[in-house]
């Protein structure tokens, strides 16, 4: 894209203050009117040391309300970060609907780095680039509006204004090392720059190269861009987006109808293999940690299924300073306001620590779908973004196991009213548990469209047959195990 740049020239007559004043009053009132109609806004500045980018952005917010944007610097990336996926720190900083974030750079300056450093094999630079391209298409698939400007500036031009404020003793502290390395190594930033840009342009996420030679022109144009690309994602906002074809590989998996539900423990054998199995759990977590390799258990289930016994007996092998249970309820205000994954990608483990999901994402295609809480639109894109998403936490190194816990409906029914009956287990049984349970069939058609459509080759469902408690919760604990210990030996070759 650079080499095909050619700067727009100021056109004869304008007024640039006078533009600039016009558009920053527009913005102004685009600012409202995002707010209104709920619309979050992602604006990414990236581009050449010393290429104006703080003070055009400082130019761009001057105006707008204050209470409604954030700027956030992604540029220091912490040993804390290190310990989380790719994309992990980048959508913990996604704006709620109706909200401006600015961005003094985002994803684009760590992977350019790490190209340029070495950092990255030329794979695991496709591999970024992939979650780059399918976490920007995702935001616009769920309403983000993404703007993305390139700040571009000559060799010399950049020399010239290096040595202005390095000269300078109130400016000197702007310029780094790493600055004028950059513009002694110009040709070579220039060349990892524009196969970035060409990689990551799309037609809803379009780069926006600006010259910044002229400041003032280049403020006019930032916001021009801005505004016009208001104006156009509030006309279409609201518009049902394309839905994606999977890509990836799909397991063959029972309906649930079909599952024998028969299988049982005695009690005898029950105790003695959970004290072994939890014994065998607690060991593998210390190397699981030693080598920083994160855990994600994630579980679905009808109602009185048994989730909460099965995750207290594999959360009691593990060292209580290596895991959380997340029990996941209705989105608060703020979750609803964002991607329907913000509030998962803010509750990952670090690495070598365990996750274990009471409900998870696949509530989207779930109760959210058979009760109004999202559009067909919505559900029906969440399963190509629901795998993407897993498919990020695999390749980071993650182990991820995913539990339906399934039972039959009479034994629902005989655990309803025993909740029912027994004044210590009252709190447990809802009237929304109820209804659910009035539309068992409806919820039975979701759940095997969902284990269909989500039962990768990298993720796949692991159904625990509970009509018998103990027999799941050794399962469960078998298949936690087998997965830790395939997870060890495979990093133990690298």
């Amino acid at each position: 894209m650079l080499k095909d740049f050619a700067a727009p020239e100021i056109p004869e007559g304008i007024d640039l203050s006078e533009r600039i004043a016009e558009e920053q009053e527009k913005l102004f009132k685009n600012q409202m009117a995002i707010k209104e109609a709920n619309l979050p806004v992602m604006v990414m500045f990236e581009g050449w040391g010393a290429a104006g980018k703080g003070s055009i952005l400082g130019r761009v917010i001057k105006d707008i309300d204050p209470r409604f944007f954030r700027v956030t610097n992604m540029s220091k990336i912490t040993d804390d970060d290190r310990r989380f996926p790719f994309l992990y720190r980048y959508m913990k900083v996604i704006p709620e609907g109706g909200k401006f974030a600015f961005y003094d750079s985002f994803w684009m300056e760590e992977v350019t780095n790490g190209l340029l450093k070495g950092e990255l094999t030329p794979d695991e630079y496709r591999s970024r680039i992939r979650s780059i391209n399918n976490a920007e298409r995702s935001l616009m698939d769920n309403g983000y509006l993404v703007l993305k400007f390139f700040f571009q500036i000559s060799k010399k031009e950049q020399k010239h204004r290096l040595k202005a404020l390095d000269s300078d003793a109130d400016t000197e502290w702007r310029v780094s090392d790493s600055d004028w390395y950059q513009n002694d190594h110009y040709d070579k930033f220039y060349d990892v720059y524009d196969r970035y840009l060409d990689d990551t342009n799309s037609g809803g996420a379009p780069w926006c190269i600006i010259d910044t030679d002229d400041k003032k022109w280049a403020l006019l144009q930032v916001l021009s861009f801005i505004n016009s690309g208001i104006d156009t994602a509030l006309k279409n906002h609201g518009k049902a987006a394309p839905i994606r074809q999977n890509v990836f590989q799909l397991l063959p998996i029972e309906d649930l109808k079909d599952i024998r539900l028969d299988k049982t423990i005695s009690d005898e054998d029950y105790r003695k293999e959970l004290k072994k199995l939890q014994k065998k759990l607690r060991e593998l977590h210390y190397k699981m940690y030693r080598r920083r390799i994160p855990v994600i258990i994630a579980y679905e289930g009808w109602d009185a299924a048994g989730k909460g016994g099965n995750i207290k007996r594999i959360a009691a092998a593990l060292d209580p300073r290596g895991f959380v249970v997340e029990p996941i309820a209705s989105p608060e205000p703020h979750e609803k306001n964002r991607h329907f994954l913000w509030r998962f990608w803010t509750r990952l483990p670090r690495s070598g620590h365990f996750t274990i999901f009471d409900r998870t994402w696949y509530g989207r295609v779930m109760v959210e779908r058979l009760e109004g809480f999202c559009s067909e639109n919505d559900w029906q894109r969440a399963y190509n973004e629901i795998n993407e998403f897993e498919k990020e936490l695999t390749d980071w190194g993650a182990v991820v196991i995913k539990f339906w816990v399934q039972i039959d409906k009479d034994t629902q029914l005989e655990r309803f009213n025993e909740r029912k009956a027994n004044p210590e287990k009252q709190w447990k049984i809802t009237d929304e548990d109820w209804r659910n349970r009035e539309k068992w069939d409806l919820y039975e058609g979701a759940v095997n469209e969902m284990l269909k459509k989500t039962n990768t080759a990298f993720a796949p469902w692991h159904v625990l047959e509970s009509n018998d408690k103990h027999y799941a919760r050794i399962k469960a604990l078998k298949i936690v195990i087998k997965a830790c210990e395939k997870a060890i030996e495979e990093a133990d070759k690298k």
